[in-house]
C-alpha cells in the first residue's frame, strides 16, 4: 500500500541507509526524535557523539582503575582487619573478605554491564552508515583514547563488548 501521498503534517521521515552515505536530509540517529533538520542540529548532533564516544572510554577507564583498585590484596587486608580480640578476627577476617569480594565482583560486573550497553549504543550510531557520524565515533575514541587511556590495557579489546 502506497501512503506516500498522504500528507503527515510536520513529521518528519528517518532515512534509513544500508549503505555507506554523506547525505544529511532526513538522517535520524539513533532515535527518530534525534533528527538532523539542518547545519546546525549535524553540528551539535556530531558533538555530541565525539562526547558520548568519548565518554565511553572514560567509563573504561573508571572500570579498569577501579579492578586495579580491587584487587590490590593490600587493600582488602586493611579494609578487614577488626579491631577485636584474635580469635575472632580469623572468622570476623574471612567472612568480610568474602563479603568485599562479592561486592567487587557486582561493582565490576555492573561495570561490565555498562561498558556492553555503551558499545553497542556506539555500534547503533555507526551503524546509521553515516560517514559524517562514523567520523565522529572515530574523533570521540580518538580523543577519549587521548584524555582517558592512562593504562596500558588501553588498547586492548576494541569490539562491540
Amino acid at each position: 500500500m502506497d501512503h506516500s501521498h498522504m500528507d503527515h503534517g510536520n513529521a518528519h521521515r528517518c532515512n534509513m541507509n544500508m549503505l555507506f552515505t554523506w547525505g544529511t536530509q532526513d538522517l535520524c540517529i539513533v532515535f527518530r526524535q534525534w533528527h538532523v533538520s539542518g547545519t546546525f542540529s549535524l553540528l551539535w548532533s556530531l558533538l555530541a557523539i565525539v562526547l558520548l564516544t568519548a565518554g565511553y572510554e572514560a567509563v573504561r577507564e573508571i572500570s579498569r582503575r577501579y579492578e586495579a583498585y580491587s584487587n590490590n590484596p593490600r587493600r582488602v587486608d586493611e579494609a578487614t582487619s577488626p579491631s577485636v580480640n584474635e580469635s575472632s578476627s580469623l572468622l570476623w577476617s574471612g567472612r568480610s573478605v568474602r563479603a568485599v569480594e562479592r561486592r567487587n565482583k557486582m561493582v565490576n560486573a555492573a561495570f561490565y554491564a555498562l561498558q556492553v550497553f555503551y558499545s553497542f549504543f556506539i555500534m547503533l550510531l555507526f551503524m546509521t552508515y553515516n560517514g559524517w557520524v562514523m567520523l565522529a565515533v572515530a574523533v570521540g575514541a580518538f580523543l577519549g583514547y587521548m584524555t582517558f587511556g592512562n593504562s596500558s590495557s588501553a588498547t586492548k579489546g576494541v569490539a562491540c563488548h
